[in-house]
């Protein structure tokens, strides 16, 4: 194999608080870009993906650790690389044909080479004759194709691109995949390495010949393998949709090591977790409740991979849902099919009402910093308490955003559950009194 074009070393990126309490992002972590291949990274929200991208570009300097670019020495951004956006990114009162040009412009091209090339370039990507258009006068799917006709313009050795499809409809975004494969498969792109963010299964099984899978808190690798896979490829055929299955299986057991040969785990309820306090998916209880009704409707269980399918839903959207299902016991997930329980069951047939009942006590039987919410202002003589308390003791186990997002969920879960009020004006929280028909209820409804 050729040697690597960008070899990151034990890159890590931590945060340090003033008190000297360090928040890990990155752990220490290797990784290589090789030429001919195109490379998927995977993985949950805050994993720390883009952050990850950005060291590889050179836009984000590690905490330690050291990027190379042909074994040397990163020294501010790679020497020649280019990034397609997620937002399109492009400036509003140039033309397409002028926002092409710009990093010609800004290395010092001539005027007319840089035309020339901007030119070829929109030619390719299929936006010749929308030159002299404006990007408000553009579709999703044509500025896209404007970011990467920009990108590959200045003829990047590896062409990074950060959930380039996301803010796309479903079939414009599968055509720019097909595409985007055309030029790579026929060598009509200068890139000679494709580095791919993104948190869609499929698309990375379409689209890569290696997968990296980042477990998260902090982020590292959890899988690393190929998709030993003929181009073009067949979403239908067994061995696509088994290796869809099987990072299904990876991403939805994050507790567990995995290999590609073999993945026999279960996720239960009552594992172990490293840190006092679990991280709360961001789910809110209408979704859960949506889930546990679909669920319980069918079959009692149904494969993430087909239940994503069915509901148009990326697995970034479903995971934080069933993960929280999961967290608060009405689901379990086996092998990458979720299973509704008994008490998942009762919730989906229950009525409003009940439903608060029966989320209150899963709530505060599982998750830790319900519990400690609870027991904290029911020792308080005035049953109140500041909310930064709270805040104080996540910034011991999470990011300082992290903190904030873990922080509003257990608000929107606790507030439902009408476990504890927030005083906003003060900036407190305030114990409520239990649901007024809990105590109505026969034990055997509230089990």
């Amino acid at each position: 194999m050729a040697n690597a074009i960008i070899s990151a070393r034990a890159v890590e990126k931590f945060y340090v608080h003033p008190d000297g309490h360090r928040i890990e992002v990155i752990s220490p972590t290797d990784l290589e870009i090789f030429p001919g291949r195109i490379l998927a990274l995977l993985g949950p929200s805050g994993s720390g993906k883009s952050t990850l991208l950005r060291m590889l570009t050179g836009l984000s300097t590690p905490s330690s650790g050291q990027v190379l670019w042909h074994d040397q020495p990163i020294v501010g951004t790679a020497p020649n690389a280019a990034i397609v956006f997620q937002s399109f990114a492009l400036f509003p009162w140039l033309n397409v044909l002028e926002n092409v040009e710009a990093p010609l412009e800004a290395k010092g091209m001539a005027a007319i080479e840089r035309r020339k090339r901007a030119l070829k370039m929109l030619d390719t990507v299929g936006l010749d004759g929308f030159e002299t258009a404006y990007p408000k006068e553009l579709s999703g799917g044509m500025k896209q194709r404007v970011g990467f006709a920009r990108a590959l313009v200045v003829e990047p050795e590896v062409l990074f691109m950060d959930e380039p499809f996301s803010a796309l409809d479903v079939l414009t975004a599968e055509n720019l995949r097909g595409e985007l494969m055309e030029l790579w498969l026929n060598k009509k792109m200068p890139a000679t390495a494709i580095f791919i963010v993104t948190h869609n299964i499929e698309e990375a099984v379409l689209l890569a010949d290696r997968v990296i899978v980042l477990g998260k808190n902090p982020g590292y690798i959890r899988a690393d393998f190929e998709i030993a896979l003929t181009q073009p490829r067949d979403r239908k055929s067994a061995a696509f949709v088994d290796f869809v299955d099987r990072i299904y299986q990876i991403m939805t057991r994050p507790d567990t090591e995995h290999t590609l040969a073999a993945i026999q785990t279960t996720i239960s309820p009552h594992e172990s977790h490293k840190q006092k306090y679990q991280m709360l998916p961001h789910a809110r209880p209408g979704g859960i409740a949506g889930l546990l009704e679909i669920l319980h409707d069918g079959d009692g269980r149904e494969e993430l991979h087909s239940l994503a399918t069915r509901l148009s839903m990326d697995v970034d959207d479903l995971l934080p849902i069933v993960e929280a299902s999961v967290m608060l016991c009405f689901a379990t997930l086996t092998e990458g099919e979720a299973q509704i329980t008994p008490a998942g069951s009762a919730y989906a047939e229950a009525d409003i009402l009940h439903r608060k009942v029966l989320f209150r006590e899963a709530a505060l039987k599982n998750v830790a910093i319900l519990q400690c919410i609870e027991s904290v202002l029911k020792a308080k003589s005035d049953h109140s308490i500041p909310d930064e308390f709270f805040h104080d003791i996540l910034d011991e186990h999470f990011s300082h955003v992290e903190v904030e997002r873990q922080f509003d969920t257990a608000m929107i879960w606790g507030r439902y559950a009408e476990i504890f009020d927030h005083d906003p004006e003060n900036n407190r929280l305030v114990l409520t009194d239990p649901i007024a028909d809990a105590k109505s209820l026969p034990s055997s409804d509230r089990a």
